[in-house]
């Protein structure tokens, strides 16, 4: 008998040290201890589980916060995102970049034909002014050397070319 009396007595006295111990202080600065924290204030937890914060009252979507910040939409909420939805992001990300990268070798094309043309109608320009003299293949294709008059033709047109291709 005296061996079950022991085992309830040693339960009971076991219950206590359990619960949680908060101490806070009032509003007229004395120390407060309970096992029930208070709604409000600084709250520190002695012994056991953390205190467990204040719900605070929610609010309805498009009202404002006390804050006065908007409240987030049900949707909007931190969800992760589905495989499908990655999946997409992905190949939009990739074909932005393939449209990117297709832009600048593009640019940098067009950027070394307006250089190769330039160089070409400098060369051309230099061999004109020069003195020497220059021939072209009329339509039967017969070397024909240029006059005067047309020599001052050829090289307005390609003084309009390095203008052009090289500005």
């Amino acid at each position: 008998m005296m061996r079950p009396a022991l085992l309830l007595l040693a339960l009971l006295t076991a219950l206590p040290v359990s619960a949680e111990i908060y101490s806070w202080k009032d509003k007229d600065g004395k120390m407060q201890y309970s096992d029930i924290p208070p709604t409000q204030g600084e709250v520190k937890t002695l012994r056991g589980a953390a205190p467990k914060p204040v719900p605070q009252p929610a609010v309805a979507p498009g009202e404002p916060a006390a804050n006065g910040a908007q409240a987030a939409p049900a949707e909007a909420s931190n969800k992760p995102k589905t495989l499908a939805e990655r999946e997409l992001e992905f190949r939009q990300r990739r074909a932005t970049e393939a449209e990117a990268q297709a832009k600048a070798e593009k640019e940098l094309a067009d950027a070394a034909e307006r250089q190769r043309a330039c160089d070409q109608a400098r060369n051309q320009l230099t061999a004109l002014s020069s003195g020497q003299r220059v021939s072209r293949f009329n339509a039967a294709g017969e070397p024909q050397i240029l006059n005067d008059a047309e020599r001052a033709e050829e090289t307005s047109r390609v003084q309009k070319q390095v203008e052009h291709f090289c500005n």
